[in-house]
């Protein structure tokens, strides 16, 4: 497996050549061989921004399919008693997340797959919301668990061909989570109160996941991808 560190994307991983890397993935596919580019890191580090910026630039080339349209419905969390916890790993659907990730390496002629997404406006999973033609050479999927190797999360490193890990300066990071959740509805108050009970923790697995990763994309403050 290789582990490439750096200390910043420029010079070693600028856009530009974290783009032209995920571009080489997408010319191995084959029409029977999809490829499949996962990008972790801990909640708030950019890895949606950066998945979103590299679909975009690859024009038709590469979708994007989210871990996150795998959240457990809110109805679900509230019958486990899990509402406080929304986002750690067992509030997910993960033998479902990888199984769908199985399909998609193997793309059917003329078979459009569909998959789930996230809608934050609702806080709710949307199914049937991200189609995937069978000629789309390259799927970039992106969340925090795509490194864990407990339970049925074990089972989707293995289906990914490579794997990047962003981080982030960490009170930079934790400025743009609670700003998001403020952004979409949470009182200040309770944007921090979630952020820190929550979303730190699930920080904490994710991070020592981190040396499972094909490559490690750190971000200094000023230099990330605007927050999604």
């Amino acid at each position: 497996m290789r582990h490439d560190d750096a200390s910043a994307p420029p010079p070693g991983h600028s856009l530009d050549r974290l783009l032209a890397r995920a571009a080489r993935l997408a010319a191995e596919a084959t029409p029977a061989r999809r490829r499949l580019l996962g990008i972790a890191g801990p909640p708030g580090a950019g890895k949606s921004s950066l998945a979103a910026h590299l679909v975009a630039e690859l024009a038709g080339a590469a979708v994007l399919v989210p871990m996150d349209g795998f959240h457990l419905a809110e109805a679900e969390l509230r019958r486990l008693g899990r509402t406080d916890r929304k986002g750690a790993p067992d509030t997910f659907d993960a033998a479902g997340y990888a199984a769908l990730l199985a399909r998609l390496r193997r793309p059917e002629p003329e078979t459009v797959v569909y998959a789930p997404a996230f809608d934050r406006r609702i806080e709710e999973p949307v199914a049937g919301s991200v189609p995937v033609p069978p000629e789309v050479p390259l799927v970039v999927t992106e969340g925090n668990y795509l490194l864990l190797d407990s339970g049925p999360w074990s089972r989707v490193r293995p289906l990914l061909d490579e794997v990047w890990y962003v981080e982030l300066d960490g009170p930079e990071r934790v400025r743009r989570l609670i700003d998001r959740h403020e952004r979409f509805g949470k009182p200040r108050e309770r944007a921090e109160r979630f952020v820190h009970a929550s979303d730190e923790a699930n920080a904490r697995v994710v991070e020592a996941s981190r040396d499972r990763a094909d490559l490690v994309v750190r971000f200094p403050p000023g230099e990330a991808p605007p927050a999604a």
